[in-house]
């Protein structure tokens, strides 16, 4: 019997309270992450009941032509009185504002934040296309694994073969001797295979321009940096930390920002925490 995707979200929240523990410089953002999860995975919950476990046929890239706001409206005051309680005052503020501004405009928000693809502008305040993508996460999940397979990507796409969006975090899986490096999309969290030795953001391959930062409370998690856009994504290695999950342990990794913003470099995708 399936469990309406809860395993997942369970273990997402575990591993944050885990890690709040064994990491006090980012506890206030994991306690936040776990209550954020634990709504999440009650709209996932919510959607899969209403739409069903049977696979569907999507062409490539074409995730985001869906969009069922009458099934996802009536979540969303929820979700706002939550992050207004929960989320550091600025976050909070912003929630609550949104919240007073009714139906319509929450409509507005999210549509906008939906149909903005990789290299679409967003036309949404910094906080209020958070709020959305935050919300519309699980929505995005539930329809990526209610999709049926795709076929292997050809080249080194850069975006996510489902819905066209940015990769949050890469990750490392053993392989061999090694480990095979694959991305995880920001909204709908497909994973995809990568080439290592590659820069997601633009496409950079020389090894001398894609330096590797590694602090050590965090061994695990991998600043990969490009010295030619100056852009980096934080990668999860599974070959030393096989009990991470990669959206979390990504979260955790505040002194990997803080190192990365101090040398210049810009995250390619930010994360619920806006870092």
């Amino acid at each position: 019997m399936r469990d309406g995707g809860s395993g997942k979200w369970d273990q997402r929240i575990q591993r944050a309270s885990a890690l709040a523990a064994a990491h006090p410089f980012a506890s206030e953002g994991l306690r936040f992450y776990e209550r954020i999860a634990g709504f999440q995975r009650s709209l996932y919950a919510n959607v899969a009941a209403a739409l069903g476990d049977d696979q569907e046929a999507r062409p490539p890239g074409s995730l985001r032509e869906e969009l069922d706001l009458f099934l996802l409206l009536p979540s969303f005051p929820g979700f706002l009185a939550l992050v207004e309680a929960a989320a550091p005052a600025p976050l909070s503020r912003s929630a609550a504002e949104l919240g007073a501004r009714g139906a319509a405009r929450w409509q507005e928000v999210l549509i906008e934040l939906w149909r903005a693809g990789s290299d679409a502008p967003v036309e949404l305040a910094a906080a209020e296309a958070l709020i959305a993508w935050t919300y519309l996460q699980p929505y995005a999940e539930y329809l990526a694994d209610h999709s049926e397979q795709l076929a292997a990507a050809t080249g080194t796409p850069d975006v996510c073969p489902r819905c066209s969006g940015r990769p949050q975090v890469g990750v490392l899986r053993p392989l061999g001797d090694g480990g095979k490096r694959s991305l995880i999309c920001a909204l709908c969290a497909t994973e995809w295979e990568y080439r290592r030795l590659v820069c997601p953001a633009c496409g950079e391959e020389g090894v001398d321009k894609l330096p590797v930062y590694v602090a050590e409370e965090l061994a695990h998690v991998r600043v990969e940096a490009c010295d030619t856009c100056h852009h980096y994504i934080k990668t999860i290695d599974l070959t030393k930390d096989g009990r991470a999950v990669p959206v979390v342990d990504e979260l955790a990794a505040i002194p990997l920002s803080l190192w990365a913003e101090e040398h210049g470099y810009a995250k390619l995708r930010t994360n619920l925490l806006g870092i």
